[in-house]
């Protein structure tokens, strides 16, 4: 499972309304790349294949099989404050994470 923070659901509605309108859901998924070897990607999707489908805090997520193994567990959150700004993805699964948060290795 995938929890998703109170700060999070909020950028993530707005998002939603923003670009995408509401008949989308959360993407989140893993691919190869970035300074540690994994990246996480989020984007907003209808489609629903053999995807895993969770829900938290009022955000359907969508995850393929494949980044579930990398996923499990994770917190997504959201900050605003003076050292950055963006999602940020807490994972117990993670062995080292990158300065910038968007790449890890497990």
């Amino acid at each position: 499972m995938i929890k998703v923070t109170e700060k999070a659901k909020d950028r993530i509605k707005e998002l939603k309304q923003a670009e995408s309108g509401e008949d989308k859901h959360l993407r989140v998924s893993v691919s190869g790349g970035g300074c540690s070897g994994l990246m996480y990607n989020l984007s907003f999707d209808h489609e629903v294949d053999t995807d895993q489908i969770f829900e938290d805090n009022q955000v359907k997520i969508l995850v393929d099989k494949k980044s579930l193994l990398y996923l499990l567990g994770t917190t997504l959150d959201f900050s605003d404050g003076l050292n950055g700004k963006g999602f940020q993805f807490i994972n117990p699964n993670a062995s080292r994470t990158c300065g910038c948060g968007e790449s890890f290795a497990v």
